[in-house]
């Protein structure tokens, strides 16, 4: 190799970690004629990859990667193309570049030669769903490597990938019997069940990364990803950046992992949740969730593919709740070990449901901070905190516990007057020390003396979704069962006259507000039962 051209490779290198792929290749026009010659950078197409989207090319893609693997790592490029692939095994020290006009469909088995990778980890409880479960039966997984990426302007489109798959099977089920009461092995016992084996060799994630390090994802888009798009669980030093999600399941989800950045991604998920992280038992496991920060990023619930398009039509979806889209921003749905130190901030939320967080499944959730956070037609609370006593864990677990989380200067318009602001622990378990500051939220208001005398139903044992709730009692905040409560600088408006006080504090163990602007006067805003040690200051009628 000449020292020009060597001195060009260099120059690219440092183009491309400063500027990134695209602006890289742009200014270095002789080097994309020269990738074929260059060592570290293997096409696709060199592999046998047709990209015509008839051919099935996968078998292309992983003999590229294993050629760079062997090599110590380097280049996968994806030219311009329609690409249809099953499992894409990712290696260690491999960048996947998605050229932009490149497109990678996921193969359906039902109408292409091939399947996915068969399910992997396998236990004697399942205490997570088949899609957080498994990994190997993703469109593009990585499984224990390390130093990896894919990076470009390039599509990942989910076409082929299952939405669903089969429930979790562990002992708090009803008529659950284990592997060994059966007389099988765990993998046997999962293969007796007709459901778990009429998803033998499908796929249902558009990435999925199981206890991977030094991971970035950046650029690219997903459409329609599957059960989950873009999944990452027990990874660490993962930062995805700047990729378009627009799905109708799950988006990012991040699962027992540590160090995790997310930024400037939108995320349009009208069926499911948008960024949501967990605390689950996929690896047999107790793994916190830990040190992840979500900024700059936007959630949707609109019909799917209208973002991707720029449309952005209604979405007619109606949850099983009957509420309506989802497309929020979640931590909880499976809380096994729990969350800390969790940072989500100068977000935008547009029609989906409200920011909602909390732990039922025996773990801790504490130190979590939202900021700087703008919420738009959310269709359900705009803000929910909640502890429950779900405990998909391992046996002899629980309580679960809530504390140290804060919520300031967030914007909400056009809430649904039925569901205000809530913090709801369960009898004797409080959620601790939460903190309301600087937060304007209207509502269209609406509610009735009646609404206002409302009992709101105790479930100690519930999911983490709060709707058996009902109609509540206050228009803008309702706490029960919490302690250590504070409300400073917060408005809750309305459209409408509500009868609905602004508060309701019920079975709190200390409760600061001060600074509350509402529709009612002092004597009014705020009603109290059985709650002990407050302090109301600057109580004040909005005109």
């Amino acid at each position: 190799m000449g020292l020009g051209l060597l001195s060009e490779k260099a120059e690219f290198s440092r183009r491309f970690v400063t500027l990134g792929l695209g602006a890289a290749f742009a200014m270095s026009p002789s080097i994309v004629k020269a990738t074929q010659s260059l060592s570290g950078f293997y096409n696709v197409r060199d592999y046998g990859a047709r990209g015509d989207g008839i051919t099935v090319d996968s078998d292309a893609f992983n003999r590229a990667i294993e050629a760079a693997s062997a090599a110590g790592g380097g280049t996968v490029v994806v030219p311009p193309g329609h690409y249809i692939c099953f499992s894409i095994r990712l290696k260690s020290y491999i960048t996947l570049v998605l050229m932009n006009g490149s497109v990678i469909e996921a193969a359906d088995p039902r109408r292409h030669a091939g399947q996915y990778d068969l399910p992997e980890n396998v236990y004697v409880e399942q205490f997570a769903d088949f899609g957080v479960a498994h990994f190997h039966n993703s469109l593009i997984y990585g499984d224990g490597v390390h130093d990896i990426a894919i990076i470009g302007k390039g599509l990942i489109h989910g076409l082929g990938l299952d939405r669903e798959g089969p429930a979790p099977r562990w002992h708090g089920i009803a008529g659950w019997q284990s592997p060994e009461e059966q007389g099988l092995t765990p993998d046997e016992a999962r293969r007796a069940i007709p459901r778990e084996m009429a998803y033998e060799g499908r796929g249902n994630k558009a990435i999925g990364l199981t206890g991977c390090r030094n991971i970035l994802l950046r650029d690219f888009t997903i459409l329609q990803g599957g059960h989950f798009a873009c999944f990452s669980l027990g990874c660490t030093n993962l930062t995805i950046d700047n990729i378009t999600v627009d799905t109708d399941r799950d988006g990012i989800d991040i699962d027992c992992c540590r160090d995790v950045r997310i930024s400037n991604c939108i995320v349009n998920a009208p069926k499911d949740d948008a960024i949501v992280i967990k605390s689950s038992l996929a690896l047999n496991e107790s793994i916190f969730c830990e040190d992840v920060t979500v900024s700059g990023c936007k959630t949707s619930g609109y019909l799917l593919g209208t973002v991707v398009g720029g449309t952005y039509e209604p979405s007619p979806y109606m949850s099983v709740d009957e509420v309506g889209v989802l497309g929020r921003i979640k931590l909880g749905t499976d809380s096994a070990t729990g969350f800390r130190n969790i940072l989500v901030t100068d977000c935008t939320c547009e029609n989906t449901r409200g920011l909602q967080m909390g732990a039922i499944d025996g773990g801790v959730l504490e130190d979590v901070t939202f900021s700087n956070i703008n919420l738009r037609n959310p269709v359900n609370h705009p803000i929910f905190v909640r502890l429950s006593g779900r405990l998909r864990n391992f046996e002899g677990s629980g309580p679960s516990q809530v504390r140290r989380v804060r919520f300031s200067d967030i914007n909400c318009s056009g809430a649904d007057g039925a569901y205000a602001c809530g913090i709801v622990g369960n009898p004797g378990e409080m959620i601790e020390d939460v903190s309301f500051s600087n937060i304007h939220i209207q509502s269209e208001g609406g509610g009735t003396r009646a609404d206002a005398r409302r009992e709101i139903p105790e479930r100690p044992t519930s999911s983490l979704e709060p709707t058996f709730m009902g109609r509540m009692p206050a228009h803008g905040l309702y706490v029960r069962h919490a302690r250590n409560i504070s409300v400073q600088d917060v408005t809750f408006d309305v459209e409408t006259p509500d009868e609905r006080p602004a508060i309701v504090l019920d079975d709190v163990d200390g409760a600061i507000v001060d600074g509350l602007r509402s529709p009612h006067g002092p004597s009014s805003a705020i009603q109290t039962t059985n709650t002990r040690a407050t302090r109301f200051d600057r109580i004040t009628r909005l005109s």
